[in-house]
Parts: C-alpha cells; structure tokens; sequence
C-alpha cells in the first residue's frame, strides 16, 4: 500500500521522516491527522516498526478513537498481531501507574478522584483547619493545588514559595489534602502525569525501560501541553529521541490551565537538529476566511510564522455581528445554523 497516495508535497514530508525529532507546524483544517496516521502505518508497515514501540499521544479519548480506528483501517490488509499505543497523557500514564504505583509506596490497585470527590475531600481539609468553605472556596483552593501540580510543585516546594495569606492556606490544605489522598490509596487527575514523572525520577530503571518500549514518539497539540506533560515527554523520549510533535502556536487557547506555548516554540532549541514541516494547505476554508484569519494572527508577535492558503474556492463575504454577551452570541449562532439549514 502506498501510504504517500493523496497527500500533498508537505503532508508526504512529515510522513517519509523516520529517525530524529520532528516538529509539524499545522494549521487548522490542513489534513494534521491524515500525515500523522499516515506516517504511524508506514513507520509498521514501510520500515518494519514494531507497532508496540510506537506512542502516540492525544489530548481527548475522541481524538485517540479516532487515530486508531484510522490507523487499524490503514493496516488492516497486512498481517500485524500488535497494535500502536495511542491515548491520552493520562491513560497513558495510567497503563504505567497500574504496574508501578507500589514503588511509590502505593498500591497499583488506586482510585483516581473526580471533581466532586476532591471537593468532598477538600471541604474536609478545611475543616480540619477550622477554615470557614465560604472565605475559602474549596474549588480556588483545589485550582491552586491544580496549578501547582501541572508544575510539578510539591506541597513542601509550594510552602517555600508561598508569598500571601491565600497561597499559605493553600499550602496547608495542600499538605493534608496530600495525605489524605495517600491514606485513601488515591491520586486525583493532576497526580496521575505528577507521579508518573517522580517514578521516573526516583527509578531510572523503570524509565529506561519505558524508554526502550517507546521508540517511537508522537504528541499531538503540543502547543497545548504544560510543564508536566512536556518533562514527561521529554523523559520518554530522551533515549533515542525519536519524538515527533504537531501543533500550530496560533491555536494555543489553554494557557489559562497551564498550557506553555513555548514548548512548541522552543521546539528547535531543546533539539538542534530537528527537522521542521510547516502543513500551510487548508482543506477545511474558503480563501475569504483565511485571508481575514491570517489578517488577525499575524500580529500576534509571539508565534511560530506559516502561510496558510486553500485551493478551495473564494467564498461569501465575511459577516460580523457584535454580541452584547455569551448568550445573545449564543442565540445568534444557533439561529444563523437553522437559517442555512431550512
């Protein structure tokens, strides 16, 4: 099977690139997902990859649903009794946790909370504190711990700079909050990526072994990843470098959860030799979108620069309409969807 056929010049680049860090700069509606499944079943099927020492990450179940049923479709006809790892950070990180957690002085067998479970637990820790759940609300405390995670900032590190009233109080229902977790053979969703990395730190062995299981790396969105998310990555990729990432700096919209668009941007920089694919044909606009869209982004001065352009035809003028709030914008949209659709 040729898995170059219907793939533009660019899309055929990223795909025939094997050994090395790469960085796809793909803009939105540019076939990312096509070159990228692409590449993950010639890497199988073309250079005779074990699929299993092939990662690839995603930031949604939907989003890994999707890459392995497309990938399965593309191998389907070859005689492949393994598959690639495809899944989120967490899942991922779950699968790894699952079999180690007890080298952190945990059981495998844990529990991962939800939001209300923390809540519950929360409004515990306060009271234990005897701090009142109406001054100190215990989802601002939890997003402080949140934050604080996806850092990789521990409850002692966190006590050290702690620098006003609100991040002291944080700090001490950070601890207890800790230990209670620990008690309840727990993790909450921020500890699942957190302690993932500290079993690599504290087990070498363990990394190594992860490292040469994934040879093969892929992190989808990467513009979106944290700090947490980016060490982990780099971890596993460190061995043999293989690490292939795919984001666009103008689609980066996570920054208020932690997201640092720099670990994109700074891509060439950890890799010096690092091979750059800019994905800039639209398959998904008319020329009129993207000329107002590209008008937009490109004063942005903090960005990794790209060109995007469609073979698809001009298309209508672009309206604007200036809502007076969310649900007056709300209600325009839905009633533009039912005006085109009747």
């Amino acid at each position: 099977m040729d898995f170059l056929k219907g793939l533009n010049e660019k899309q055929q680049e990223a795909v025939k690139h094997v050994k090395g860090p790469m960085l796809v700069v793909a803009g939105a509606g540019s076939g990312k997902t096509k070159a990228l499944t692409h590449r993950i079943a010639s890497l199988i099927i073309d250079h005779k990859v074990d699929p299993s020492s092939i990662l690839a990450v995603t930031f949604t179940n939907k989003a890994a649903n999707e890459m392995t049923e497309r990938v399965e479709r593309l191998i389907a006809d070859f005689n492949i009794h393994s598959k690639p790892i495809i899944g989120t950070f967490h899942s991922i990180c779950v699968r790894i946790l699952r079999k180690h957690l007890h080298e952190m002085d945990m059981e495998n067998a844990f529990s991962i909370y939800d939001s209300t479970d923390q809540q519950i637990l929360m409004k515990r820790v306060l009271k234990e504190l005897n701090l009142d759940p109406k001054k100190f609300n215990p989802k601002a405390i939890l997003a402080g711990i949140s934050g604080a995670k996806n850092q990789l900032i521990g409850p002692e590190e966190y006590e050290k700079i702690s620098f006003d009233y609100f991040s002291e109080k944080v700090s001490q229902c950070y601890k207890i909050y800790q230990r209670e977790l620990k008690k309840a053979n727990a993790l909450d969703f921020d500890d699942i990526i957190m302690t993932t990395v500290e079993l690599f730190k504290a087990h070498p062995n363990i990394l190594s072994y992860y490292q040469n299981k994934f040879q093969f790396i892929s992190v989808d969105e990467y513009q979106d990843t944290n700090h947490a998310q980016y060490v982990l990555t780099h971890q596993l990729a460190h061995a043999h470098k293989n690490l292939t990432v795919i984001g666009d700096s103008d689609q980066s919209i996570y920054s208020w959860r932690g997201a640092n668009m720099r670990n994109l941007l700074d891509f060439e920089k950890d890799f010096d030799n690092a091979k750059v694919v800019l994905l800039e044909q639209n398959y998904r606009s008319t020329k009129k979108i993207l000329k107002a869209a590209q008008k937009v982004i490109e004063k942005n001065v903090v960005r990794k620069d790209k060109k995007i352009w469609t073979d698809n035809e001009d298309g209508d003028n672009i309206d604007i309409y200036e809502s007076f709030n969310e649900k007056d914008e709300a209600s325009y949209v839905v009633n533009q969807i039912t005006r085109i659709l009747s």
